[in-house]
């Protein structure tokens, strides 16, 4: 994603940026009198930016500069032909813009109004209530990326890793990795229908459906693991959970052979690894912690203590279950 969308990381922060529609501000909000004349791109990106500082909105312009481009066919200002800064735009344009812009007057983040959003070069679509994924959850993909092309005998029967995705939300991770690990295969789990659909209609979107099975699966429920247990062995875990749950790491069996990526909170690394000192039965080992471009500790690797790097013993079977057994 371009340096402007990762700006609006504070966009997605704040008591609304993970709780769905339950942050949005609508008591404050009064309709802002509809806009007239002959009136271009510009001259609306200018006008939304003096309203949304007004406001008080973060990140003002580039909220104005995205909306004014989706009406217009554009991802980004930037992209859109020099012509169409300066051509007026029509009625029903205007109508456009000044709905979405009062959405956004509401606090809507940004990804939800316009009903989609780029990740890792794939365009998603967003909707509520499911969380919108973090500018740097993309440097967590690129880090799992990374160790998988230093590792490659970590690859299943069929060529290519069998990944396990814990709360897949969008899908955003999931289908990232897919979409650059040509002989990959994903699980998805989630414990929200509204996630279980939205990563459904993204796979289909992207023609990934044939390489990932999305299952609706509560992890922080007892013995929820021992379902995924049944398809055998995997080479990696990656998970961009709202909280860290501890009975995940407490359920994790020695049959997941290969590593676990975790983003956390900042304050997280030092007690995780404190706890894992602390639990040598479950023989994981915290093996790296990375920072995100702010400099902040926010992912995590983990790996079963003594596994040999990158060469797991076992291959998963495929396809798998269309459903969680029992």
């Amino acid at each position: 994603m371009e340096l402007g969308g990762r700006m609006l990381w504070a966009l997605m922060s704040g008591p609304g940026r993970r709780a769905g529609t339950r942050g949005w501000a609508f008591s404050s909000w009064q309709p802002h009198q509809p806009l007239s004349g002959s009136l271009n791109a510009t001259d609306l990106v200018s006008h939304w930016t003096a309203v949304f500082e007004k406001r008080g909105i973060p990140e003002a312009q580039a909220s104005s500069e995205y909306i004014v481009a989706h009406v217009l066919g554009a991802k980004t200002f930037q992209s859109l032909r020099p012509v169409l800064w300066t051509q007026p735009l029509t009625p029903r344009q205007l109508q456009c813009v000044q709905e979405l812009s009062s959405r956004r007057l509401q606090r809507m983040p940004v990804q939800y109004i316009l009903g989609e959003w780029d990740f890792q070069g794939l365009s998603l679509k967003m909707v509520p209530p499911v969380f919108i994924p973090r500018p740097e959850t993309e440097e967590l993909v690129e880090w799992v990326l990374e160790e998988v092309a230093q590792s490659p005998c970590a690859m299943g029967a069929q060529g290519g890793p069998l990944i396990l995705e814990v709360g897949c939300g969008s899908g955003a991770i999931a289908l990232s990795l897919l979409s650059q690990l040509p002989q990959s295969r994903v699980i998805a789990v989630d414990k929200g229908e509204a996630a279980i659909c939205l990563t459904q209609e993204n796979a289909q979107r992207l023609q990934l459906l044939d390489r990932i099975q999305i299952v609706p699966l509560d992890v922080t429920l007892e013995g929820s693991w021992a379902h995924l247990l049944t398809w055998g062995p995997m080479d990696l875990v990656v998970s961009n959970p709202p909280y860290i749950f501890h009975r995940d790491m407490e359920q994790l069996a020695p049959e997941i052979r290969r590593s676990i990526f975790l983003e956390v909170d900042p304050r997280h690394p030092e007690l995780v690894g404190s706890w894992l000192q602390s639990r040598p039965d479950l023989s994981l080992d915290l093996v790296a912690v990375r920072r995100d471009f702010c400099g902040r500790s926010r992912f995590l690797h983990i790996r079963r203590s003594g596994a040999q790097r990158g060469c797991p013993a076992d291959a998963w079977p495929w396809p798998l279950p269309a459903r969680v057994p029992g």
